[in-house]
């Protein structure tokens, strides 16, 4: 789930994540066959590849399988994969960006206006949501990697633009295209961070409550189970007393 908030960290669908686990090893695969056709196949000359490679190690993703990936970009027989945004309302108005990459865009654009329908939402025109989010840098450390004044400090060096620090990390945020910069520059100064990504990051977030939330984490869990759907990121929290039911 792309964005920092603190419903992306509910645990209520731990069950489904180990059975998924494949299904997202496969997804970043793709992201890291795509960036490494697109550039250099070695990470140290292509900052979206590292920053892939970066994010396949995060959650654990073997090493065989970047190593394969990398080396499918090389070969002949490498897919071409069409990157594309689709933009739309959930239930209660919600705004929700999904991010695919796809051989096919007649299929996915079907199966994503298909998944907004039925969970109570529908699918707009690209722009009709996107002017409700920035397009960010996002880099994670965890509390370990020192105080919030430490972390601060090393980011505004690094060339940072926002610091956010709640009970589960540090969250850094700086411009899209100055992402890989900033990561080196962190990662010199705090060691290697857990996690460095571009996203959508919220201007305003709307809180909700039960029903609404589980009518969106029902249309968020069917968009992240399409193999063709990458990140996908909405502007709205759930409130602590809300998440506690959800659980």
């Amino acid at each position: 789930m792309a964005g920092h908030s603190k419903w992306a960290n509910i645990q209520h669908r731990k069950g489904r994540q180990d059975a998924a686990r494949s299904k997202l090893f496969s997804k970043l695969a793709k992201e890291i066959t795509v960036a490494a056709k697109m550039g250099d196949p070695d990470p140290e000359k292509n900052p979206r590849l590292r920053l892939a490679v970066k994010a396949a190690k995060a959650v654990s993703c073997p090493k065989d399988v970047i190593d394969r990936a990398i080396k499918k970009s090389m070969g002949g027989d490498a897919e071409d994969y069409t990157e594309i945004r689709y933009e739309g309302y959930g239930p209660n108005g919600i705004a929700v960006i999904v991010e695919a990459m796809t051989d096919n865009l007649n299929r996915t654009a079907s199966n994503v206006r298909s998944y907004f329908t039925k969970h109570g939402g529908n699918l707009g025109t690209t722009g009709s949501v996107s002017f409700m989010f920035d397009r960010v840098g996002e880099i994670m450390y965890p509390l370990s990697a020192g105080d919030a004044d430490t972390v601060m400090e090393a980011a505004i060096e690094a060339g940072a633009d926002d610091v956010e620090t709640d009970e589960d990390g540090h969250w850094i945020y700086c411009a899209d295209t100055e992402l890989s910069a900033v990561s080196d520059a962190l990662e010199a100064a705090l060691g290697e961070s857990e996690e460095a990504k571009l996203i959508w990051k919220p201007q305003n977030r709307t809180d909700v409550d039960l029903e609404t939330a589980q009518k969106l984490m029902k249309l968020i869990d069917t968009l992240e189970d399409d193999d063709d759907v990458q990140n996908v990121t909405a502007n709205f929290d759930i409130p602590e007393e809300v998440a506690k039911q959800l659980a």
